[in-house]
């Protein structure tokens, strides 16, 4: 456990260092650009469906779930309007979220670099950009299959109650929300991984990113509990932005979440140098004894 805690100092001290704030505003910056047309998207394309009204709410409550509470104000017309359905509009949001989403991956991407220390020239212009761009839909495919178990969880809540007997049905919807909300937390763990172990020039094994992205997680949840906590019952964002409001609040929840991914690349990065300084030590030590 002091190990462990020694690491996180560090990695704080080294946040410090390699501007991991500015890093994180460049990244929520690019993610306000991003999330909204995806979340419009998203929810245009469930409402598709024969069951759309329906699904819609059950967007719309998910969304409540998850973002900051004043968020909503900008979302509730959004999601509601009819004419978001046609083609055109699904394919200009489509293309303005992934285009906005390659600019949160390179701001990640150069967090990341910083974090281990590597060269700003280890990956060519253009190779960078591809890899970014790659990085979009590894990191939006399992957020969308999440996002939908969160979804359509109300109905299978719904139905789970009325079909379990009496006794049982607490216990069931217990266990139910349990699952629904761990899902959430290991496709948050997986979500990271996959992006320091692409998002880095290191050849990183999946072990090894695991560190950062469970801790990562680790600081995402209550972060963002808290900050609800706070724009619900203190913040009076209104007060100061007005009619921005929920955007900027949006905005800094944002910033908590890239804030949350540096930290854990961070928390990578010092226990990388650590390994190559142990494997370093050990090749220094046995090419000695060879030379006795």
């Amino acid at each position: 456990m002091g190990r462990v805690l020694s690491h996180i100092r560090k990695s704080l001290w080294l946040a410090l260092d390699h501007d991991v704030f500015n890093t994180a505003k460049a990244a929520a910056y690019s993610g306000m650009l991003c999330f909204f047309p995806a979340a419009l998207v998203f929810t245009a394309l469930l409402a598709q469906v024969p069951a759309g009204p329906s699904l819609v709410g059950e967007v719309r409550a998910t969304f409540d779930e998850i973002l900051p509470p004043e968020s909503m104000n900008i979302l509730q017309s959004s999601l509601a309007a009819r004419h978001m359905r046609s083609t055109q509009v699904i394919l200009s949001a489509a293309t303005l979220a992934v285009f906005a989403g390659l600019g949160v991956m390179l701001s990640l991407m150069e967090g990341f670099r910083r974090a281990y220390e590597t060269r700003r020239d280890a990956w060519g212009f253009w190779e960078k950009r591809l890899r970014a761009l790659l990085l979009v839909p590894i990191v939006l495919v399992p957020l969308s299959l999440a996002s939908l178990l969160l979804v359509f969880g109300h109905e299978i809540e719904s139905w789970m109650m009325n079909v379990s007997d009496h006794e049982l049905r607490h216990l069931v919807i217990f266990f139910w929300r349990l699952v629904r909300w761990l899902v959430a937390v290991i496709t948050s763990i997986a979500v990271l991984a996959a992006l320091y172990h692409f998002g880095t020039r290191r050849k990183e094994h999946w072990g090894w990113v695991l560190p950062g992205a469970v801790t990562a997680t680790l600081v995402w949840f209550p972060a963002t509990l808290a900050f609800g906590w706070y724009v619900t019952r203190m913040a009076d964002y209104t007060r100061f932005y007005g009619s921005f409001a929920a955007g900027i609040a949006t905005l800094v929840w944002l910033y908590l979440t890239s804030f949350s991914a540096l930290i854990g690349a961070e928390l990578n990065g010092v226990i990388h140098r650590q390994r190559r300084g142990r494997i370093s030590a050990a090749s220094s030590t046995n090419a000695m004894s060879a030379t006795k």
